[in-house]
């Protein structure tokens, strides 16, 4: 049963290491998606510093060609956003499914231990039994050979008077 439970223990050591680097990684992730965001509103804050200074028409065409080149690797960061965001989400819930698993393996772990405790209750209060039966058996037994060793004294008591009235007669 020790053996039982220390390899309960080391399963949940390693689960519980398992959700940690999860934990880590999803920290890792929230912390690019902020990188992200902030480059993106850096960018942002550059396309309108610029347009603010552009006079000329021959500027404002080059600023379209950027602000299309911006919007395709918006969209391509958009693309990767969402990538990471579903990577989270499916990590979130491979998470929870696993820390369910966790709940009802521990669940069925505590039932198990549950049930052998009332084994060996059950197994205790037989032996307990058996232990009082032994006990009163012993007792009898010496009573029984106390009342024999008695009898075979008596026996050897009355036998040698009886050789002895033998040799008399």
């Amino acid at each position: 049963m020790e053996a039982d439970v220390s390899e309960m223990r080391n399963e949940l050591q390693s689960r519980d290491g398992l959700w940690r680097r999860i934990q880590l990684e999803c920290q890792k992730l929230y912390t690019e998606l902020l990188k992200i965001k902030e480059y993106k509103d850096m960018q942002e804050i550059q396309i309108k510093h610029q347009s603010s200074c552009v006079q000329l028409t021959e500027q404002l065409e080059n600023k379209n060609t950027e602000l299309l080149l911006f919007a395709e690797s918006r969209e391509h960061r958009e693309e990767e956003l969402n990538k990471i965001r579903n990577h989270v989400y499916r990590e979130e819930q491979s998470h929870c499914s696993e820390q369910e698993r966790m709940k009802t393996e521990i669940s069925d772990l505590t039932e198990e231990l549950h049930q052998k405790e009332i084994t060996i209750a059950t197994i205790m209060e037989k032996a307990s039994l058996l232990e009082r039966q032994l006990k009163m058996e012993l007792e009898t037994k010496h009573k029984l050979l106390t009342k024999q060793q008695l009898l075979e004294l008596r026996y050897q008591v009355i036998k040698s008077e009886n050789t002895h009235l033998k040799e008399m007669v």
